[in-house]
């Protein structure tokens, strides 16, 4: 019987997000520091949670990579906001699925509810928001190279 490698992603202490893979007693950890994101996204006038879910993305496919490397990355969530994405204050992510080169994770913490990306304005008509995203990220080839390398 084969074991599934995990990830495990997790909200540390409201001031970080955790984001671990792991294989057999191999595992590659990152963290995503939210305050010091935020800052920087606020100061250059960016969307917290476009940026926030672009990083996320890359610090999974990083950790993944890290782990095993891999050409191809499949990654299904579901994000609810209290907005638009461009002005939403919180967001829940369901983790739904996760593949590397058609190697399947189990994914250990699914949802992962943050707010405090802005502050919601006064008078502000809530609009829920709620989309399932489906993504294909390649490795590019000296990026791959580089990886397996690292694992030799």
């Amino acid at each position: 019987m084969a074991v599934s490698p995990v990830l495990v992603v997790k909200v540390v202490d409201d001031s970080s997000v955790g984001v671990r893979a792991r294989l057999y007693d191999d595992f590659v950890e990152h963290e995503i520091v939210l305050n010091s994101v935020l800052t920087y996204w606020w100061a250059n006038n960016l969307p917290p949670v476009v940026k926030f879910l672009e990083l996320f993305e890359s610090v999974i496919k990083r950790t993944i990579n890290e782990l095993m490397p891999h050409k191809e990355l499949k990654l299904k969530y579901e994000v609810k906001a209290d907005d638009e994405l461009e002005c939403a204050s919180q967001i829940e992510i369901n983790l739904i699925e996760i593949e590397a080169d058609e190697t399947g994770f189990k994914i250990d913490g699914k949802l992962l509810a943050l707010k405090g990306f802005s502050k919601p304005k006064e008078n502000h008509e809530v609009k829920q928001f709620i989309k399932t995203f489906e993504k294909n990220i390649e490795t590019p080839d000296i990026i791959l190279k580089k990886y397996q390398e690292m694992k030799r």
